[in-house]
């Protein structure tokens, strides 16, 4: 059975061989432990399909994220002018003036070269009906949000992301991935929330403030970044993902609470993921922080599976409470502790904590190994290399047929 296979049936709740593996590893990690330099992998589609097959295949995961869309064919000779080296890191300077800092365990940091140029939107003067056709003018919101990088060339304008006119290159992360997996890997594609995107337009102060004082304006904007992110996921389906990741990473106690949630997250989240499914794909929700008392509202979104359950100190995910409340609605994925991983020193630190997420989250299946929420920058390598070899030693549904003997 191989990884594809395996999550397959892990999503739809019946028992695999075993337990699969799949980690969300950080951009940083993947710049740390892959040989190529961070500029390479934050603008070469290539050079991180590369790199993330190559970890993914060293870790022996069942599964692998598509972390970002692909890029513009060739952007870095065509748009970059020089690259300069300083104490901790470097800068890549554009022709046009921008300038990018770079470093080897974080995401890169863009300046732009007009300092007036606005990195959000303002909530209180933003006309749904007039300015959401010129949201790709703020920085904030295209580098934070899906495209990650700081202008989107071959687009059809400066709105949303419209079915049919998603520049090509968009989708060409899959193909790099998929011809170097063929079916062996789970693929999973990435997606953000219409509330992430509403958050990266306005910044998160000015987006909180705006539920409360202006909740009819921030209920029209929802509506129209939600067919943002409906353009993007069926794009995404269509080219043949086996899961799609909804991130909705801010969703979380105290930052929001579950009248908020309710009001201003379920109803758009739900369309995604209605969509998603009745396109014939699997959804399930990346979150972060303490979920606990809102995992009924995350059902009512109508996702398939939870990720990542953050354990404490970063939340309060209780992986044997989310399965008896909620295992035959949800797939969990995640739940290992982050930060503990960062922070052990043995092997058997590492054993003790795999053992008993499998104990918790094997029964009844639908289940992956995962750390919540993503593997940090400097996560030794030797950890994740233990996963995979210990959910084939206690994480297994079948029993290994006994050897024969010579």
């Amino acid at each position: 059975m191989n990884g594809r296979e395996r999550e397959a049936l892990t999503m739809r709740h019946s028992e695999p061989d075993r337990v699969p593996v799949q980690c969300q590893l950080s951009v940083g990690h993947i710049m740390l432990n892959s040989g190529y330099k961070p500029h390479e992998i934050w603008y070469e589609t290539e050079a991180l399909a590369d790199a993330m097959v190559a970890l993914a295949l060293r870790y022996r995961f069942d599964g692998l994220l598509l972390l970002l869309p692909g890029r513009p064919r060739n952007y870095l000779d065509q748009q970059a002018a020089s690259l300069k080296m300083e104490e901790g890191g470097y800068w890549i300077h554009w022709k046009n003036g921008d300038k990018t800092w770079f470093v080897a365990d974080d995401f890169p940091i863009h300046h732009a070269a007009d300092p007036l140029r606005p990195m959000r939107a303002d909530f209180d003067h933003f006309d749904p009906d007039k300015d959401m056709g010129e949201i790709d003018g703020y920085l904030g919101y295209v580098w934070n949000v899906l495209y990650h990088m700081q202008e989107v060339p071959e687009k059809a304008d400066r709105g949303i992301l419209r079915a049919g006119h998603i520049p090509d290159y968009m989708l060409d992360m899959f193909d790099a991935v998929k011809k170097r997996t063929g079916d062996s890997l789970s693929l999973h594609g990435s997606i953000y929330s219409p509330l992430t995107h509403y958050f990266e337009l306005f910044g998160y102060e000015k987006a909180l403030i705006g539920f409360l004082t202006d909740p009819g304006k921030a209920h029209a904007v929802l509506e129209i970044l939600t067919e943002n992110v409906l353009a993007w996921a069926h794009a995404l389906v269509r080219k043949g993902v086996d899961a799609i990741d909804h991130s909705s990473a801010f969703v979380a106690a105290p930052f929001l609470s579950r009248k908020m949630y309710q009001e201003f997250v379920v109803p758009y989240e739900k369309r995604v993921n209605q969509a998603i499914r009745e396109a014939g794909c699997t959804v399930y929700t990346h979150t972060c922080g303490s979920i606990g008392d809102r995992l009924d509202l995350l059902v009512a979104t109508g996702t398939q599976g939870c990720d990542t359950l953050d354990p404490p100190p970063l939340g309060d995910g209780d992986l044997e409470r989310a399965k008896r409340d909620f295992g035959r609605q949800l797939f969990f994925k995640g739940n290992m502790n982050a930060v503990g991983l960062l922070d052990f020193t043995t092997e058997a630190e590492v054993v003790q904590e795999v053992k008993e997420k499998l104990r918790i989250g094997m029964p009844g299946a639908g289940y992956i190994l995962d750390v919540a929420c993503a593997v940090a920058p400097h996560v030794e390598p030797w950890k994740l290399e233990l996963l995979t070899p210990l959910a084939e030693e206690f994480g297994r549904y079948e029993p290994v047929p006994a050897r024969a003997d010579p």
